[in-house]
């Protein structure tokens, strides 16, 4: 291409949320050309390996405060949010849900249950694509003047 980027060599991931299924998305992301024979994207098998959270109450509090609309509260509770949500019948099911709206996701989105992967974050990240697009819009009401002076 004239210029890098302006040719696009795969799907567009912005609305790519629920199109496909989470095993789908993980044999995908495991071996590309298992599932789409003339895919050039590389394997990312790494994505199997368990997910490190022991900072992510930390960097959520640092998105805070450079204007991300995490709550002290889901700083605080990140990392237990995230094993939680990697896992339905967990206790801390119920509070992600309560902290995060019912629109969130909670499975094992890499089929296994047992442990948080990677794999779980990024196919989670995949399937919200273009399905919280309301989230946009609840923000506070713009008041607009009847007359222009």
């Amino acid at each position: 291409p004239m210029l890098w980027g302006s040719k696009r060599t795969g799907p567009d991931l912005a609305r790519v949320g629920g199109k496909y299924s989470d095993p789908w998305h993980v044999a995908h992301l495991i071996d590309p050309r298992a599932v789409v024979p003339a895919s050039i994207m590389p394997a990312y098998p790494w994505l199997m390996e368990p997910l490190d959270t022991g900072n992510l109450g930390a960097e959520l509090a640092t998105l805070a405060r450079l204007g991300v609309p995490y709550t002290e509260e889901m700083a605080t509770n990140a990392a237990a949010d995230a094993l939680a949500q990697g896992n339905p019948d967990s206790d801390g099911a119920a509070d992600v849900a309560t902290r995060y709206g019912e629109k969130v996701a909670i499975r094992a989105f890499d089929g296994d249950p047992a442990r948080l992967t990677e794999m779980d974050a990024l196919v989670a990240y995949l399937q919200s694509l273009g399905t919280l697009t309301d989230v946009a819009f609840e923000t506070e009401e713009v008041k607009v003047p009847e007359e222009a002076p």
